[in-house]
Formats: structure tokens, sequence, C-alpha cells
């Protein structure tokens, strides 16, 4: 009787472990490209790391960063380009950030923008510059596809460099995002060629300490862009080599008794601030007469964080404004 029972848990084990292997070995045969992938960049880093201890230079044969989406699943992808999925910190959850990014080439180049500063908690709008090619358009709205928490502008511009259509692209996006129920602190405008120096905790635990305050870099007008506001500026469009130029008219005088200043066209804005922009009237104002200058990204943002409060006509939002000059 017992030798009979212990046969019978010796086949029940048994049977268990084949089942078990077998469905293990199924899921390994489904995944096998993301495995095989994987296993490959484990293998070539590894081996980078013990070239580098045996005091020797690695020259990999081919790029290590396998990141171009094709025909793997989004969740074969995310795992294979070793996107964060989960938040990493309760600091970093209270401080959600917004990103704008306007990009028109160099696909290889954004994904690994966007794979670096990715993560779950953010929201991201990413503008399409109309001349773009169709082929960059598709791998970017294929890769936009498998996260819910990024997506493309909803207005698209096609933009020439130093012209109004810079900013407005900026705008776009600034604007979807007002609107995004992510509640983000700040939001920073990148480019397609840009890469962070920080984590995503690092960059958060700076603006923090800047306690609501904008991040405009800036200066009074230097004598070389005097010129840039007062001329009048066109763009000109061409399907191949679009640009702008310098006329001989002057422009009328900026609005509001506005003092112009310079600096960045890159800033980090909190959310006040991004509805004043949209919405006062101060700030609908210098757009409009920005539009036939030269970059006025370069002056837009900075004058307006600069423009003292005033007791009267104080429109929604101005102190959290006026306290956000940063340099």
């Amino acid at each position: 009787m017992m030798g009979s029972w212990k046969h019978c848990l010796f086949s029940v084990s048994l049977i268990s472990a084949l089942i078990f292997v077998l469905v293990y070995n199924t899921e390994l045969w489904e995944n096998k490209h993301f495995l095989r992938a994987a296993l490959s960049n484990a293998s070539l880093l590894a081996e980078a790391c013990h070239q580098i201890f045996e005091g020797k230079v690695f020259y990999p044969t081919e790029n290590a960063l396998k990141t171009t989406l094709g025909e793997a699943t989004c969740y074969e992808y995310m795992v294979r380009s070793h996107y964060v999925t989960e938040t990493l910190s309760e600091e970093e959850a209270g401080f959600p950030l917004a990103y704008t990014v306007t990009i028109h080439k160099d696909f290889g180049t954004f994904e690994r923008l966007f794979r670096a500063i990715y993560m779950p908690q953010n929201v991201y709008c990413v503008h399409l510059d109309q001349k773009a090619t169709a082929a960059f358009k598709d791998a970017v709205k294929q890769l936009l596809s498998c996260f819910p928490n990024a997506f493309l502008a909803s207005k698209m511009e096609q933009v020439v460099y130093g012209g109004i259509s810079r900013l407005r692209a900026d705008l776009h996006c600034l604007e979807d995002l007002v609107a995004s129920e992510v509640p983000w602190k700040y939001v920073i405008n990148t480019c397609g060629q840009d890469f962070p120096l920080k984590t995503n905790r690092e960059i958060v635990q700076y603006l923090k300490g800047f306690k609501g305050k904008n991040i405009t870099p800036g200066v009074l007008p230097p004598e070389h862009a005097v010129g840039r506001t007062k001329y009048v500026h066109q763009e000109l469009l061409d399907h191949k080599n679009s640009y702008v130029i310098k006329t001989t008219k002057l422009k009328t005088p900026p609005p509001h008794d506005m003092v112009i200043y310079f600096g960045t066209a890159y800033v980090a804005l909190t959310r006040d601030f991004a509805n004043f922009v949209l919405q006062d009237q101060l700030a609908l104002d210098l757009l409009s007469w920005s539009k036939d200058t030269y970059s006025p990204d370069e002056h837009f943002w900075v004058t307006l964080n600069r423009i003292p409060d005033t007791k009267q006509n104080k429109p929604t939002g101005r102190a959290s404004r006026s306290e956000g000059i940063a340099c």
C-alpha cells in the first residue's frame, strides 16, 4: 500500500514537471527572436566589460543597441530596448514632467533620445515637421503607438530654421500638453538632436529646487542680435530649401512697451506659465508681433518671463510667472 502511494506521488510529480517543461519551452519558442536579441546584447556587453577589465580597447563589430522596432511586438521592443516601464521612485511619481520633441530627420537619433527621457509617469508630445519623409513619419508613428503617454502634436508646421514656424511647433505641443490629464509640473522642450546628461530623478530634483520658477536664461539684446527684432523678416517656403530673409523694413515697437530679452530657445516652464503663454493677451500680442522676427523662440519665452507684475490688468497666473526669473 505504501509502495503504491509513493509510486502514484512520483508519477504525479513527473507529469507535473513534464508539463512545466513543455509550457516553458513553448513560451521560449514563441519569444525566440526577443530572447536571441537580448542574449546577443548581454553577450556583447559582457565581452566589452571583460576587455575593459583586461585593459584592452574594445571595438564592437556591430551596434550593441538593437533599437529599431521592425516586426517585433511593442512588448518585445520595450524590453529589448531597455525601456523603463515602472516609476522608479515616489519622488518621481509625485513630480511628472512633460516633454515636447520637434523632429524632422534621423529616426535612430530620435529613438535613442526618446528611450533616454521616457518614464511612464511623464507625458510626451512629438511635433513632426511636415517636410519630413513619409518613411520617417511612419517610423515615428509606429514607435509612439507603443506608449499611451506619448502622442503626435495635433497641428503640424513646415518648420523653417529661424522662423516663426519653429516657435509655433513648440506652441502646438504646449497646447496639447496643457489639455493632458497627466498632472505634470514642468514642460521641457527639446529637438531630435538633444540627449539628456541626467537621469529623470536628477532632473526632477533640479527642477524642484526652483520652487515653481521657470528656467528661461537670457540677457538684454546683445549688439549682434538687435537686428533680429528691429527689421522685418520673412519665411520663404520651398520644398527643398526653406529659409528666412531679412528685409530693410523697420518693425513697429514691441507691444505693451515690452522690453525684449534674448536667450536660449530651450526652456523649462511651469504649467501655470504654459497657460499664461497660451491664453494671456500680452503673450498673444507678443506672438503676433514676433511672427516676422528672426528666431523668435530665442526672445519669446525669456521676454514673457521677465514682464514685471502690474496691479491693473493682472492676468491669471501672473504671480507664478513673474517669480520665474532664472538665469
